[in-house]
């Protein structure tokens, strides 16, 4: 009973600064939008309504029976040392954080796994509903990611579920529209991805996509010096090269996309199209 409570609060709370932050992206606006109206956003919606009922599904029949198996056989690295209870919750966040950022780079470069990532590319604009915005299919090979690493890495539950709930506020959080005053979106990026360090990341430049790869701590991109934070906002042009028109990008084209002949070539560094200063940001 306590524990239905609580988590019902929880999602009340999340849907509470979902709506606060919604509304403060509209108010203080950090990129012009390029396609205005409830369209784009329905579409985004309905995307990750479907990326979130995928989530659910593949709990039951992969997620869970790692996350048992892993318990009763004592597999994985932080249960073969001896550490404290708290200093191997650290270093299971760190490890969680750190390789979803080797992931999200093979995403860029394996051609199958782009061909889901890259519908969520599509999108022309960036708010905090692009953050929900992932193909099923990712979602749905992203479940046997993340058995692999409650296997291999031997995460507890307890430290999964709070990495994964800090994860998804980031997400929301950094893919708003959102623009914090300078100073204080440069001393909050020391640590935490923020809305101009991953809009450079949905430019459709292949030198500016291919930097940024960290989701929640941007410690990951300094370490392996793909952080780029040198674009202004106002020269980025979000999206992917080929689908700029909101016509390529509908509901139907993006579910469709992954599955088609060919697809998107996963991007590479030398693809670097002309700035489009016409479709420029605020800042």
């Amino acid at each position: 009973m306590i524990a239905t409570v609580t988590k019902r609060w929880r999602w009340l709370g999340f849907a509470l600064a979902a709506g606060a932050l919604a509304i403060a992206e509209r108010l203080r606006p950090l990129r012009r939008i390029h396609e205005p109206g409830p369209q784009r956003v329905a579409r985004n919606l309905a995307i990750g309504l479907l990326a979130g009922m995928t989530t659910a599904a593949s709990e039951l029949p992969i997620v869970e029976p790692a996350s048992q198996l892993a318990e009763r056989r004592g597999l994985g690295l932080l249960r073969a040392l001896a550490l404290p209870r708290a200093l191997r919750v650290m270093i299971g966040f760190l490890l969680l954080d750190y390789t979803l950022y080797l992931w999200h780079r093979l995403n860029h470069r394996a051609a199958l796994l782009w061909r889901f990532h890259a519908v969520h590319h599509l999108d022309r604009d960036l708010d905090s509903t692009t953050g929900v915005r992932f193909h099923f299919g990712e979602l749905a090979l992203s479940a046997g990611f993340r058995a692999a690493q409650i296997v291999l890495l031997g995460i507890d539950r307890g430290t999964l579920a709070v990495w994964q709930r800090m994860l998804v506020l980031s997400v929301i959080f950094h893919h708003s529209n959102l623009e914090l005053p300078a100073d204080i979106d440069r001393r909050i990026c020391r640590v935490f991805v923020t809305p101009r360090m991953h809009g450079i990341h949905h430019s459709v430049r292949g030198d500016e996509m291919n930097t940024n790869f960290s989701s929640l701590l941007s410690w990951w991109d300094a370490v392996h010096a793909s952080g780029r934070h040198d674009v202004p906002q106002a020269a980025i042009t979000i999206g992917v090269e080929g689908y700029l028109d909101p016509a390529a990008v509908t509901l139907k084209r993006s579910l469709l996309l992954p599955f088609r002949p060919g697809g998107i070539p996963p991007p590479s560094s030398d693809a670097t199209p002309p700035r489009q200063t016409a479709a420029s940001g605020l800042s």
